[in-house]
């Protein structure tokens, strides 16, 4: 079995080795720069550890999983475009840098380039791989298009929330795994159960990252701890105290969050401090457990030995005690 690391190798030397830059170089230069960028590459890694659980070889699946990577940073691409961002991992976004019709055209061009690396797939596993990769990225959108409406929207359920991250978050993981247990040669049954894993735990990685957002650490967090709550996004944590806050509390939060003009380190401050009143990081933390013990029960029930599954498990385990 491979280990993370040796899966992250994998994936970071097919990646140096699929050279982008071609003509116009205008079109294909800000690919190759995003794409050096980096990250963790969690999600390709997923695909070759499903892969990696039914079978030994892994090669006929590093094309798909290079998709899987591709078409996440490309929906990067287009989120910096949308949320005006000025950087992404620490370096200057694509529009910025480039401008926002460049960023706009090299993420489309990213996304075909992700479906001529899934086309390299096995001919045999190749519509199936098709129709999950398909639903998957319409799904995205929806999740996309649901997080834009909640700017609009005054109230959010908690079970609407859920579903928004699901979509534009965890489908994401579950598809991943899925394209992967399918290149493996794995049954419907297990191909089911292992997409099931991936969204419930992409669930729990929205929500740990929820409550890091408030609750981080900011020299291991990567970003700026209370973000959310300065830019008024509707998270697991404010929608829960919206609904449990009454009185002064209740005011506090109206206030703080329909003010146009505020001290950022003020706000965040004030609404922590009644988060912490109504115990808001505890349900935060029991909603993270649930699921997580939701993948856990699906990947238990995949008819393979225990130690076939490990790898995966250390994933998961990794994803929801990270600090950044």
């Amino acid at each position: 079995m491979y280990s993370i690391a040796d899966l992250q190798t994998v994936i970071g030397e097919a990646l140096t080795r699929k050279h982008f830059l071609k003509e116009p170089t205008t079109l294909y230069e800000p690919i190759q720069y995003f794409l050096n960028i980096g990250g963790k590459r969690l999600r390709p890694v997923l695909t070759l550890l499903a892969t990696n659980m039914y079978r030994t070889h892994i090669e006929e699946s590093v094309s798909a999983a290079m998709a899987i990577e591709i078409f996440h940073n490309f929906t990067l691409m287009h989120d910096d475009i949308m949320d005006e961002a000025p950087l992404r991992r620490g370096k200057v976004t694509v529009h910025k840098k480039w401008n926002t019709n460049s960023a706009i055209l090299s993420g489309d061009a990213m996304l075909i380039l992700a479906y001529q690396l899934l086309a390299d797939s096995p001919s045999e596993h190749l519509p199936e791989v098709l129709r999950v990769f398909n639903k998957m990225a319409q799904e995205v959108c929806e999740g996309q298009q649901l997080d834009m409406d909640f700017e609009e929207t005054s109230t959010v359920s908690e079970e609407v929330y859920i579903n928004m991250i699901r979509l534009k978050t965890s489908v994401l993981l579950g598809a991943a795994l899925e394209i992967g247990a399918i290149l493996g040669g794995a049954n419907h049954k297990d191909r089911k159960l292992i997409y099931d894993f991936g969204v419930h735990m992409g669930i729990a990685f929205q929500l740990q990252d929820d409550i890091l957002d408030v609750y981080g650490d900011p020299l291991k967090f990567g970003k700026q701890v209370g973000g959310d709550i300065i830019e008024n996004k509707k998270t697991f944590l404010l929608i829960n105290a919206l609904q449990l806050a009454q009185n002064k509390d209740a005011e506090e939060l109206k206030h703080w969050f329909s003010s146009t003009e505020f001290n950022p380190e003020e706000k965040v401050r004030v609404v922590r401090a009644i988060f912490d009143k109504l115990g808001i990081k505890q349900l935060a933390e029991e909603a993270k457990a649930n699921y997580a013990h939701k993948a856990y029960a699906s990947l238990d029930k995949v008819d393979l030995p225990s130690e076939k599954k490990r790898s995966l498990i250390a994933f998961a385990q990794n994803l929801l005690i990270r600090e950044s």
